[in-house]
């Protein structure tokens, strides 16, 4: 299938491009300048040089395509919510144009969107795809992006929206953020750390994607996690003994953490157990269960992807 990604160079968005290449898909991917075009066409996608924020940069490059990925998202301006909102609706609307007549493409397209557990909020209970909505002030706008992309589902076109837990993997994310905190020496805890992190393996993540996309029957919400139910602390003591020193934790209230980090603190400070049954019901089978035990493996992968990135 041709497939239109956004964020392919990102956190998420590259292992989804990594997945959907493997799976010998078609895959445009906008890129902001010529050094991400570069990367991306050496893992296998075409890309094209466009701005989120401008969505006359890649209208036309949408047109046309099988499904759209939106994995993407511009913290850069302060105006991520309202670029993420034209965005989607420059997709939506790519998505809804009729097809050039005779074209041997699959009977729906297909869009993809990523959002995150944030928008369930602190659980009482383990939160299915059911679960009510009561997003934390860094996701509060995400309930009504899930809206735009599920009332776009017609006759010819199904929408999802997936919900990934915290990702890990690699050298980026929260994890990713403990692991240099730990091996600088510190690690500093938002609360007290009993707090439960719903988590997921980046190329889990992307497994998941990627069976979305081909599975006509698939639609609506799907949840993306571990369903390991660690605790940060679990986290923080299984790494300490595969670092040179062992680190000092530091507990941060909440209050000065969010004078310092803002609503990303309260993201911090989050107790969420998820569960993903809508995920499971397609096969999806996340092939790690948890960082804690995995420690000293996820710890080397975060170090490997450190040393690429220096040497690139």
């Amino acid at each position: 299938m041709r497939i239109f990604l956004t964020g392919a160079t990102g956190y998420i968005g590259a292992a989804v491009l990594d997945a959907l290449v493997r799976g010998g898909h078609d895959v445009t991917a906008l890129v902001r300048d010529n050094e991400k075009a570069r990367r991306v066409a050496k893992r296998g996608a075409h890309p094209v040089v466009g701005n989120l924020a401008e969505p006359d940069s890649f209208r036309a490059s949408a047109d046309g395509q099988d499904g759209y990925v939106h994995a993407a998202y511009d913290s850069s301006s302060g105006r991520g919510p309202a670029i993420e909102q034209a965005a989607l609706e420059t997709i939506t609307a790519a998505a809804k144009r009729p097809r050039t007549a005779g074209a041997n493409t699959p009977q729906k397209r297909f869009i993809i969107y990523t959002s995150g557990v944030w928008v369930l909020g602190r659980t009482l209970e383990p939160a299915t795809e059911e679960a009510p909505l009561n997003p934390i002030a860094a996701s509060a706008f995400r309930p009504a992006h899930e809206q735009i992309v599920l009332d776009a589902a017609d006759e010819h076109l199904r929408t999802i929206v997936v919900r990934p837990g915290v990702v890990y993997g690699g050298g980026d994310g929260m994890i990713g953020d403990i692991f240099k905190a730990a091996s600088n020496g510190l690690v500093r805890v938002v609360g007290d750390g009993n707090n439960h992190w719903p988590l997921v393996y980046d190329r889990d993540l992307a497994d998941l994607y990627a069976r979305v996309a081909v599975n006509s029957d698939a639609s609506g919400i799907y949840h993306a996690n571990d369903e390991g139910d660690e605790r940060v602390n679990d986290i923080v003591s299984a790494i300490r003994p595969y670092v040179s020193v062992k680190p000092d934790v530091r507990y941060v209230p909440i209050e000065e953490a969010r004078s310092k980090m803002g609503a990303y603190a309260e993201a911090m400070a989050l107790d969420l157990v998820v569960r993903s049954p809508r995920a499971r019901a397609l096969g999806w089978a996340p092939t790690l269960h948890s960082v804690a035990g995995n420690a000293a493996r996820l710890l080397e992968e975060w170090r490997n992807a450190n040393a690429q990135e220096q040497t690139a």
